[in-house]
Protein backbone atom coordinates (compact mmCIF):
# COMPACT_ATOMS: atom_id res chain seq x y z
CA UNK A 1 0.00 0.00 0.00
CA UNK A 2 2.90 2.35 0.75
CA UNK A 3 4.18 1.86 -2.81
CA UNK A 4 0.84 3.03 -4.15
CA UNK A 5 1.07 6.20 -2.09
CA UNK A 6 4.67 6.80 -3.09
CA UNK A 7 3.47 7.31 -6.66
CA UNK A 8 1.22 10.14 -5.46
CA UNK A 9 4.20 11.97 -3.99
CA UNK A 10 6.33 11.96 -7.15
CA UNK A 11 7.22 15.49 -8.29
CA UNK A 12 5.43 15.02 -11.62
CA UNK A 13 2.20 14.16 -9.82
CA UNK A 14 2.50 16.54 -6.86
CA UNK A 15 1.46 20.18 -7.23
CA UNK A 16 0.43 22.95 -4.91
CA UNK A 17 -2.92 22.47 -3.23
CA UNK A 18 -5.42 25.05 -4.52
CA UNK A 19 -6.30 26.37 -1.08
CA UNK A 20 -4.07 29.09 0.29
CA UNK A 21 -4.75 30.12 3.85
CA UNK A 22 -4.21 33.76 4.62
CA UNK A 23 -2.80 34.03 8.09
CA UNK A 24 0.57 34.64 9.66
CA UNK A 25 1.20 30.89 9.87
CA UNK A 26 2.06 29.25 6.60
CA UNK A 27 1.17 25.65 5.96
CA UNK A 28 3.25 23.26 3.87
CA UNK A 29 1.11 22.30 0.89
CA UNK A 30 3.95 20.65 -1.01
CA UNK A 31 3.18 17.09 0.10
CA UNK A 32 -0.59 17.14 -0.36
CA UNK A 33 -1.44 14.40 -2.87
CA UNK A 34 -3.17 15.27 -6.12
CA UNK A 35 -6.02 13.12 -7.30
CA UNK A 36 -5.68 11.66 -10.79
CA UNK A 37 -8.98 11.16 -12.59
CA UNK A 38 -7.81 7.71 -13.75
CA UNK A 39 -7.48 6.61 -10.11
CA UNK A 40 -11.03 7.69 -9.21
CA UNK A 41 -14.31 5.92 -9.70
CA UNK A 42 -17.44 8.05 -9.27
CA UNK A 43 -20.93 6.80 -8.66
CA UNK A 44 -24.03 8.94 -8.32
CA UNK A 45 -26.76 7.63 -6.05
CA UNK A 46 -29.88 8.96 -4.46
CA UNK A 47 -29.36 10.71 -1.20
CA UNK A 48 -31.18 10.08 2.04
CA UNK A 49 -32.36 12.10 4.98
CA UNK A 50 -34.65 15.10 5.33
CA UNK A 51 -35.76 16.96 2.24
CA UNK A 52 -38.65 14.91 0.93
CA UNK A 53 -39.18 14.69 -2.81
CA UNK A 54 -36.19 16.91 -3.64
CA UNK A 55 -33.88 14.34 -2.02
CA UNK A 56 -35.70 11.13 -2.85
CA UNK A 57 -36.06 11.62 -6.61
CA UNK A 58 -32.67 13.06 -7.57
CA UNK A 59 -29.35 11.24 -7.74
CA UNK A 60 -27.13 13.96 -6.35
CA UNK A 61 -25.15 12.03 -3.73
CA UNK A 62 -21.62 11.13 -4.83
CA UNK A 63 -19.68 8.00 -3.92
CA UNK A 64 -16.01 8.46 -4.77
CA UNK A 65 -13.59 5.51 -4.73
CA UNK A 66 -9.82 5.90 -4.85
CA UNK A 67 -8.65 2.74 -6.60
CA UNK A 68 -5.00 2.63 -5.43
CA UNK A 69 -5.80 3.05 -1.73
CA UNK A 70 -9.30 1.62 -1.61
CA UNK A 71 -10.68 4.67 0.23
CA UNK A 72 -14.39 5.39 -0.27
CA UNK A 73 -16.06 8.75 0.38
CA UNK A 74 -19.78 9.46 0.21
CA UNK A 75 -20.88 13.08 0.03
CA UNK A 76 -24.43 14.41 0.13
CA UNK A 77 -24.03 17.77 1.82
CA UNK A 78 -25.81 19.94 -0.77
CA UNK A 79 -28.54 19.55 -3.37
CA UNK A 80 -26.08 20.31 -6.17
CA UNK A 81 -24.38 17.35 -7.84
CA UNK A 82 -21.43 19.47 -9.00
CA UNK A 83 -20.84 20.87 -5.52
CA UNK A 84 -21.08 17.39 -3.97
CA UNK A 85 -18.45 16.17 -6.45
CA UNK A 86 -16.11 19.00 -5.42
CA UNK A 87 -16.68 18.34 -1.72
CA UNK A 88 -16.12 14.59 -2.14
CA UNK A 89 -12.77 15.26 -3.86
CA UNK A 90 -11.73 17.66 -1.08
CA UNK A 91 -12.64 15.13 1.60
CA UNK A 92 -10.79 12.35 -0.22
CA UNK A 93 -7.72 14.57 -0.60
CA UNK A 94 -7.78 15.33 3.14
CA UNK A 95 -8.08 11.65 4.05
CA UNK A 96 -5.22 10.68 1.72
CA UNK A 97 -3.11 13.49 3.16
CA UNK A 98 -3.71 12.23 6.70
CA UNK A 99 -2.81 8.66 5.72
CA UNK A 100 0.29 9.56 3.71
CA UNK A 101 1.74 12.46 5.70
CA UNK A 102 0.45 11.74 9.21
CA UNK A 103 1.92 14.42 11.51
CA UNK A 104 2.81 16.63 8.53
CA UNK A 105 -0.68 16.65 7.02
CA UNK A 106 -2.50 19.95 6.63
CA UNK A 107 -5.00 19.03 9.33
CA UNK A 108 -2.22 18.22 11.81
CA UNK A 109 -0.48 21.50 10.97
CA UNK A 110 -3.71 23.43 11.60
CA UNK A 111 -4.24 21.63 14.92
CA UNK A 112 -0.72 22.54 16.04
CA UNK A 113 -1.31 26.21 15.20
CA UNK A 114 -4.65 26.20 17.07
CA UNK A 115 -2.98 24.61 20.08
CA UNK A 116 -0.26 27.28 20.10
CA UNK A 117 -2.88 30.04 19.79
CA UNK A 118 -4.89 28.54 22.63
CA UNK A 119 -1.85 28.35 24.91
CA UNK A 120 -0.93 31.95 24.08
CA UNK A 121 -4.48 33.11 24.79
CA UNK A 122 -4.60 31.37 28.17
CA UNK A 123 -1.15 32.75 29.04
CA UNK A 124 -2.37 36.29 28.29
CA UNK A 125 -5.51 35.89 30.37
CA UNK A 126 -3.50 34.55 33.32
CA UNK A 127 -1.11 37.49 33.04
CA UNK A 128 -4.03 39.94 33.03
CA UNK A 129 -5.52 38.24 36.12
CA UNK A 130 -2.22 38.57 37.95
CA UNK A 131 -1.89 42.24 37.00
CA UNK A 132 -5.46 42.93 38.09
CA UNK A 133 -4.91 41.21 41.44
CA UNK A 134 -1.67 43.15 41.94
CA UNK A 135 -3.45 46.42 41.17
CA UNK A 136 -6.32 45.59 43.55
CA UNK A 137 -3.83 44.77 46.29
CA UNK A 138 -1.97 48.03 45.66
CA UNK A 139 -5.18 50.09 45.77
CA UNK A 140 -6.52 48.26 48.82
CA UNK A 141 -9.59 46.92 47.00
CA UNK A 142 -10.94 43.46 47.91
Amino acid sequence: MIQLFARLLQPSVRKMHPFIYQCKHTFDHSKVPLLNTEDLEEEFVRGSGPGGQAVNKTSNAVILRHKPSGLIVKCHQTRSLARNRELAREILTQKLDQIINGENSLEAQKQRVLKIKSKESSRRSEKLKELKEKWKKQEGIN
